[in-house]
């Protein structure tokens, strides 16, 4: 089993910046890719970017030149720099993680941008 704990969203105004972070725990060893996703009011859960265990990263053409993933595998957490936040970016964000024993979800955090 792994466990997901994100933290870090909040109320920004447009144009400025986050850091999210997820904490990973339990299985952890197993975990091979990790990523963030989103899910604004009224639409379907969307992926931001992932980055595998070796840093090998991909992202959602909207958030590319905006938004970065990282990860330090020896803190067991992941993070999401995001940048020029735009209203449009307002959503709950999720950790995910798969492994060889599944795929696993954080509760997710509000990232709020106002015009």
């Amino acid at each position: 089993q792994v466990q997901l704990v994100e933290s870090g969203g909040g109320l920004v105004q447009a144009g400025g910046s986050l850091r999210l972070s997820c904490a990973a725990s339990g299985s952890i060893r197993s975990i091979d890719r990790m990523a963030w996703y989103r899910q604004a009011p009224g639409k379907q859960r969307e992926l931001v970017a992932s980055i595998s265990s070796g840093g090998s990263t991909n992202s959602a053409d909207s958030v590319k030149g905006r938004f970065t993933i990282s990860r330090d595998n020896a803190k067991n957490t992941m993070y999401l720099q995001l940048n020029s936040l735009k209203p449009e970016d307002t959503a709950v964000y999720f950790c995910a993680a798969s492994s060889a024993s599944g795929f696993y979800w954080g509760k997710g955090t509000l990232v709020t941008v106002s015009s």
